[in-house]
Parts: C-alpha cells; sequence; structure tokens
C-alpha cells in the first residue's frame, strides 16, 4: 500500500508555507553537509529545503532538525519540526517520522498545522502495513492512529482520506482472520475456525470477504453439527449477496448435507 501520490498534492504543504514537495529518497547523509556548522537560519533552511527538493531527504532532515538545534527561539524551529518528519517520511524511516510528528505535536498542541502532524503519523503507520500472512500490528496502529485524525478533525480532507484508507485497512485485517480461519478449516479446527470467520461477519462486514466468510460459517457449522446456525449464515449470504458464487456454493451445500426440516 501507498499514500505518496495523495501526500504530493495538498496533504504535502507544510507548516508555514505553500511549498510543494518534490520527495524522493536520497541516501545517508554526509558528515560535511549535517556536521554541526554555525549558520545563520536563512541559509540552513534554505540548504534543507535544497536537499529535500533533490531527493536527499535523510540529508534534508538533518539539516532541518539541525535548525531547531541552532535557532530554537526563531519562527523556522517550528516548521523546521514538521518539514524533518515529512522528511524523514520520504527517506522512508518511518520511525523517526513518526517521533518527530510526536514531538511536534508535544511543543504544540493547538497549532494550526497539528491535523497535518497527526495525519503524517497515521501515513507512517499505514505505509508499513505488510501482507496478511504477517503480524498486522502495524495495520492496527494504523487503524488507531488514521481514527483519530477523523476523531479530531471531522469534516477537513485529512479526514475524509483518512477514512478511504480506513476501509482498506479494515479489509486487510479482515483479509487476516480470513487467513488464519482457512488454516484452521484445513487442520479441523472446526471451532477455531468458525470463531474467525464470525469476527469477520460481526467486525468487518462491509469488506471485501464477507461473502466468503458467510459461506465459510456454513461450512464450519454444518461440520460442528449445528444445521440451524448454518442456515442463518446461508439466509444471510442469500439475502446479501444473492448473486455472490458463494451463495452458490452455500446452497449446494445446505441441500446435500442439511437434514430435510432445514430449508436451504
Amino acid at each position: 500500500m501507498t499514500a505518496r501520490s495523495s501526500l504530493k498534492t495538498a496533504f504535502l504543504i507544510a507548516a508555514a508555507g505553500a511549498i510543494v514537495l518534490t520527495a524522493g529518497c536520497g541516501g545517508r547523509a554526509k558528515s560535511r553537509d549535517t556536521a554541526y556548522v554555525a549558520r545563520d537560519v536563512d541559509t540552513l533552511y534554505a540548504a534543507a529545503q535544497e536537499r529535500l527538493n533533490t531527493g536527499r531527504t535523510r540529508q534534508a532532515a538533518a539539516l532541518f532538525d539541525e535548525v531547531e538545534r541552532q535557532h530554537p527561539y526563531s519562527p523556522w524551529a517550528r516548521r523546521a519540526q514538521l518539514m524533518s518528519a515529512f522528511s524523514y517520511y520520504a527517506a522512508r524511516d518511518y520511525n523517526k517520522a513518526i517521533q518527530s510528528a510526536q514531538r511536534f505535536l508535544s511543543i504544540h498542541p493547538g497549532n494550526k498545522d497539528a491535523p497535518y502532524a497527526y495525519y503524517l503519523i497515521a501515513i507512517c503507520y499505514y505505509e508499513q502495513i505488510s501482507d496478511v500472512t504477517r503480524d498486522q500490528k502495524a495495520t492496527e496502529q494504523a487503524k488507531q492512529a488514521l481514527t483519530d485524525v477523523m476523531r479530531r478533525y471531522p469534516g477537513t480532507t485529512y479526514a475524509r482520506d483518512a477514512q478511504l484508507k480506513i476501509d482498506l485497512v479494515n479489509d486487510h485485517l479482515a483479509g487476516k482472520e480470513m487467513t488464519i480461519g482457512r488454516s484452521y478449516e484445513r487442520s479441523g479446527k472446526w471451532l477455531a475456525a468458525t470463531l474467525r470467520f464470525r469476527n469477520v461477519v460481526d467486525n468487518f462486514q462491509t469488506t471485501s470477504h464477507t461473502p466468503e466468510a458467510l459461506y465459510r460459517l456454513v461450512e464450519g457449522y454444518l461440520s460442528l453439527g449445528i444445521p440451524e446456525e448454518a442456515q442463518k449464515a446461508a439466509a444471510v449470504l442469500e439475502e446479501n449477496y444473492p448473486r455472490s458464487s458463494w451463495y452458490a456454493r452455500a446452497y449446494k451445500l445446505m441441500a446435500k448435507h442439511a437434514p430435510e426440516n432445514v430449508a436451504a
């Protein structure tokens, strides 16, 4: 998953200036660029911006950090904090990007650019989402951070984009549940499998995985010897996804295995 295309639009207008940034993944900062050398704030900030605009993102981050370190009481310092966070993000150093954005928020919680900082934190988690076969800690963190953006800043562009991404995050989490459920099913652990599929139906019902989850519930309940519950799952599948191939399979399964007093 990636949010770079959207971040290259209005979302990339950082703190104090309407500067559209061209982000890349630069190499490691060279010591001669980022070693401590006392410089006036305008020169130092311009050097950082130049590194960022030419894709040397790690150098840019280090130089933006220097702006704050050398000129902590300058009006440029606050702007540099947020630009540092973005530069680390552009370098795909998500942990440092999150730390920088969180530091900005701890010092300037009511700043007009706080929504951007919260959004950047969420995007950093979002871009770390792995495939469904791996641990989903980053996915959960992304969902929490995106939800936080929506809760704090409803009606904003950030909130609208966060909602779109939450839908994708939920689909990812549902996919993880389905992967685990199928694994349990293959090993004959029907109760454990059914609990996973039930979680998809109950908590991720708007995702693309729901039709299959309902079908798997039909399979699971029949295998557990509770055809009445299988019938309920099949009925929900018929009502909501009558043209789905999963419903066609469920219908055949119920007709074959359910008792005569349980209609498909």
